[in-house]
């Protein structure tokens, strides 16, 4: 179990985010259009996954602003932002905010993705959310870059994660 603290206080996940190295486990998503999307409908892409517990806090609610600004300079890269927020909200959200360069999924149907890539919260107040992580994962589905932000309300490191597709 990884050991990340909200507010300060210990949490923890139900595991560790698969390594560096690795192949990504599939995963199975749903957009902001209910329809589902899974790994291989990505194939040949590369994917910064940007994985949070809301949209309607504010940590995470930049975290999605931030890599819109980043996105569009990054070829042959996707940025999925995902929670276990209902898809409406997350197109709410990003309606709004003129969000265009990033694309919003939800794990709210089966929780599936999240334990697979063993990020759900098991202990604490967002027992059952996902916890803040960034994955970079090659057009091969290596994974390249992870990193589960040890404060919840902390952003994550846009740099480093972007430098892992260079």
């Amino acid at each position: 179990m990884a050991n990340v603290t909200l507010g300060g206080t210990p949490v923890e996940t139900i595991g560790n985010l698969p390594a560096v190295g690795s192949k990504a486990p599939d995963f199975k998503i749903t957009g902001v259009d209910l329809a589902d999307k899974t790994n291989s409908d990505f194939s040949g892409t590369r994917l910064v996954l940007n994985i949070f517990p809301s949209v309607d806090t504010g940590t995470c609610a930049q975290s999605i602003r931030t890599f819109n600004e980043k996105a569009s300079a990054l070829e042959n890269t996707k940025v999925l932002c995902i929670s276990k927020d209902l898809p409406f909200a997350m197109a709410r959200f990003c309606g709004a905010e003129g969000i265009e360069n990033v694309e919003s999924y939800s794990d709210y149907k089966t929780g599936k993705f999240g334990s697979d890539y063993e990020l759900t919260f098991a202990t604490g107040p967002f027992e059952t959310l996902l916890s803040r992580c960034i994955v970079v994962i090659d057009t091969d589905g290596t994974i390249l870059h992870t990193e589960q932000v040890k404060e919840i309300a902390d952003e994550p490191n846009y740099d480093t994660a972007l430098a892992s597709l260079s």
